[in-house]
């Protein structure tokens, strides 16, 4: 007669169990240590021209591909709050600025009359640096509120640390193309 300890036969059970969780956890897209969804730049342009830029609103994650292939960055981000301030498609980098000044847009004055234009420095919601797209009051940029990042907090914008927003500005020339989805 085999004997199994209770060791075991809940060692059985806890197998058995588990099992339903790692199947789970295995389907889906797939997923860096950052919990990131995997991107390739080839779902998403055909040529990596100067760079590419997708900025994935879903995961909170933008994912840089230099020109050449040779470097590949993942930075984790902030989004835009709700979906009517999402702007999806494809644009470029038309402009880049380090030590930006931030105004206001217009739909931003109904909703918050007192805003007022904020030049370089800490109080600046652009943080140091900025990557304006073609869509006019679109930017990728930094930001001194670090509590922003990982979550729904922009007005449309896509919000970096300042630390990783000053490296992304170093490796992205004017012309880099960007999809946000």
């Amino acid at each position: 007669m085999t004997t199994i300890s209770r060791r075991t036969l809940g060692l059985i059970a806890l197998g058995g169990l588990a099992a339903p969780s790692l199947a789970r956890a295995q389907a889906g897209p797939a997923r860096n240590m950052s919990s990131f969804a995997m991107q390739h730049w080839q779902d998403h342009f055909e040529e990596l021209g100067l760079g590419a830029i997708v900025a994935d609103t879903t995961s909170r994650a933008l994912h840089f591909w230099s020109g050449d292939g040779q470097t590949y960055r993942t930075y984790p981000t902030s989004v835009p709050i709700s979906e009517e301030l999402t702007k999806r498609g494809y644009t470029e980098i038309v402009r880049k600025k380090e030590g930006p000044s931030w105004t206001p847009t217009a739909s931003m004055m109904e909703r918050f009359p007192h805003y007022r234009p904020v030049g370089p420095g800490p109080d600046n919601p652009l943080g140091t640096h900025a990557m304006y797209l073609s869509w006019p009051a679109y930017l990728i940029h930094g930001t001194h509120d670090t509590r922003k990042i990982g979550r729904l907090s922009s007005d449309g914008c896509i919000g970096l640390y300042n630390e990783k927003i000053e490296e992304l500005f170093g490796l992205c020339p004017v012309g880099t193309q960007v999809r946000i989805i």
